[in-house]
């Protein structure tokens, strides 16, 4: 009897416990709200994209849009897939990462549980004001293709290149640029160059070739990323009379459509101190084996000078699986600077790190990729055949594009002493 007294009295406490605890959960959850504790977040870290013009499916401008999404944004949160973010949080701090806090996720949760409550009206913060349009501001140049492209509805459309004058009679240096498809549906991505007018055009070309005829590489878009703009002293350079070369990628979607991709410049005030450059470490020569689900390829680059690397980019296609950026010093030592375990080629993204990374002539930057010709690989065209280097999706690509300037006097320290830094 007494035994069954203290199981009783147990099961009771339990009860309690687990009544109060779920209680008080139940209190905080009704506590949060749309107006006073999503909404910051949301108009932080989503509306950027989720917004009528824009690449994301759905408006998240306000309460009667996010309403009927509450659920699939919970879901999507917790599983991180939003915000898209693919940088290990073991390496390196960047100045452009959207990952939400615990806290964020745990009151968008909480706020679902609730039912997803508008709250006071008195309580909404200020709804972000975001230029119509361009993402840089107004342009001071918009260049466009020369006329439409006609993208039929069916079948594959091989890389395209469109070229325009850009009728410059002095250098221009570039503090922004932007590319805006006409129809963001059948553009997958653009890669953007300058080119000089009488330069010859020599053998090669691709996404990776960037001496072609005199191209320098500007810059690209891809799905998640239209535009870019450069801190205060730093640029791009563009010579006079130079062209803009596009490299279009077009992909079908069962509708015939037409497309006049355009590019806006807004210029530097003045000349910049720090000419922003592109380089990449790319292996054109692998051939990754049919059925292979975890396939390593190699590329290296040695810095000729002091280097202030500003940005990483990964590039591969859908058999990408990861990728990795490591600096070995002249000293020996060698740390992982950027990893991306999970690689998406829907987000390819650039990777800003909060200071620019220092790395120290001789310094060797190593690019290692993972492909999965797997049947395991959803994306996997076919897992039956040998993939090698191609510029269209079922073939692949190893480029390890990174942006640097060349270092100075006043040298930052170098990445493992920069990396305690917060983002911006």
């Amino acid at each position: 009897m007494k035994k069954l007294v203290l199981l009783v009295a147990g099961t009771c406490a339990a009860l309690a416990l687990a009544f109060g605890l779920s209680f008080r959960a139940n209190t905080v959850a009704a506590e949060v709200t749309y107006t006073k504790d999503v909404a910051p977040i949301l108009f932080k870290s989503c509306t950027e994209c989720h917004r009528a013009g824009e690449m994301a499916p759905m408006s998240l401008m306000n309460y009667s849009e996010v309403r009927p999404w509450a659920r699939s944004i919970r879901e999507r949160v917790m599983d991180q897939t939003m915000p898209p973010w693919s940088a290990d949080p073991k390496y390196g701090h960047w100045a452009n990462d959207p990952t939400l806090s615990q806290k964020e996720k745990d009151t968008i949760t909480a706020w679902v549980a609730a039912g997803a409550p508008k709250g006071e009206d008195k309580d909404m913060p200020v709804t972000p004001k975001y230029v119509s349009g361009w993402t840089i501001g107004t342009p001071d140049v918009v260049l466009e293709m020369q006329e439409e492209y006609s993208v039929p509805a069916e079948g594959t459309v091989p890389y395209l290149y469109f070229t325009m004058p850009t009728n410059f009679t002095e250098d221009k240096w570039i503090q922004a640029f932007e590319i805006r498809p006409s129809n963001r549906a059948v553009v997958h991505h653009v890669i953007a160059y300058s080119q000089d007018p009488n330069a010859k055009r020599t053998s090669g070309g691709g996404e990776g070739d960037l001496s072609n005829g005199g191209r320098v590489h500007i810059g690209g878009i891809t799905p998640n990323t239209p535009g870019f703009v450069y801190k205060p002293g730093t640029a791009k350079l563009i010579k006079k009379g130079s062209n803009i070369v596009f490299q279009m990628h077009y992909t079908t979607n069962g509708t015939a459509a037409k497309d006049r991709t355009r590019i806006g410049f807004v210029f530097a005030k003045e000349p910049a101190k720090h000419e922003i450059v592109t380089g990449n470490a790319m292996n054109t020569r692998f051939a990754i084996p049919a059925g292979e689900g975890n396939h390593e390829v190699k590329a290296s680059k040695v810095m000729e000078s002091d280097t202030l690397i500003t940005s990483f980019m990964p590039h591969m296609h859908v058999r990408g699986k990861a990728f990795t950026y490591t600096a070995t010093y002249p000293d020996g030592r060698s740390e992982i600077l950027l990893n991306v375990p999970k690689y998406d080629f829907n987000w390819q993204h650039n990777y800003y790190p909060a200071k620019p990374i220092l790395l120290p002539k001789g310094t060797r930057l190593d690019c290692v990729a993972y492909f999965d010709n797997s049947t395991k690989n959803k994306f996997n065209p076919d897992p039956t055949k040998k993939v090698v280097w191609g510029d269209q999706t079922w073939e692949e690509m190893m480029i390890g594009w990174y942006t640097f300037m060349k270092a100075d006097a006043a040298k930052p320290t170098t990445a493992s002493a920069s990396s305690s830094s917060s983002g911006q």
